[in-house]
């Protein structure tokens, strides 16, 4: 079986180091990148996992997510902040840009090595589905290849707007609990509020044009995607 891929990008190289040194150790090939314009340079596409520090000279970790979730090739590119800004409004930020995990600084190895094993085993059980294509209309999911299309045109979603989207057409007209949807989509050792599920709704519904305004809130309940206007 290859060696998963894991791209380091912190502007503390000793920390670079270290990571890269425990990754290496349990069996990962691991890159270091100094920057968020270093790691550009590599075909971040082959990658399996990005640890992104977020406040870096130049570039930001939070501009450079957001540049890869906009690339077709890196949409869905797992990754996992490293920082020291943990307040709520960050951490909503990070995760309203597809974020997998946020580990805040400062942190043992041994954390984000489980953070790690967590967040790339379930890309390899997610990857083994094979469950059939889901559609509503002009709204179509691949759920193999893990591609949207609206109205023919292909949707760049993060893997947490793909996974909600999946959620709420298989319980189309369903009304679903924020935490519902939490258990279902974010990883069981993240926190997770209700806001955070609230700015990745907003954001999905801008995503596929017409069809966001059949996901509707219901009040003091959750959300539901109706099949009928």
């Amino acid at each position: 079986m290859d060696k998963k891929r894991i791209v380091v990008v912190d502007d503390e190289r000793d920390l670079c180091e270290i990571l890269c040194y425990n990754l290496r150790a349990a069996g990962y090939e691991a890159k270091a990148a100094c920057s968020a314009e270093e790691a550009l340079q590599d075909d971040l596409s082959a990658t399996d996992l990005l640890l992104l520090d977020v406040m870096m000279p130049g570039m930001s970790g939070f501009e450079l997510a957001q540049r890869l979730r906009s690339n077709g090739a890196t949409a869905h590119l797992p990754i996992i902040f490293l920082t020291a800004r943990d307040s709520e409004d960050d951490m909503l930020h990070g995760f309203g840009l597809g974020a997998d995990d946020y580990v805040k600084k400062p942190f043992s190895v041994r954390e984000v090595m489980a953070r790690v094993k967590a967040v790339l085993s379930r890309t390899e059980v997610e990857g083994d589905i094979r469950t059939p294509a889901l559609a509503f209309q002009g709204l179509s999911i691949d759920s193999v290849r893990k591609t949207v299309t609206v109205d023919g045109e292909t949707a760049l979603l993060t893997k947490t707007e793909h996974e909600l989207l999946c959620l709420l057409l298989t319980h189309r007209d369903e009304v679903l609990s924020r935490q519902q949807m939490i258990d279902s989509v974010w990883p069981k050792d993240v926190i997770v509020t209700d806001r955070a599920v609230d700015v990745n709704i907003a954001r999905l519904r801008k995503k596929i044009g017409r069809y966001g305004q059949l996901i509707v809130a219901r009040q003091g309940f959750g959300y539901c995607f109706r099949s009928e206007e």
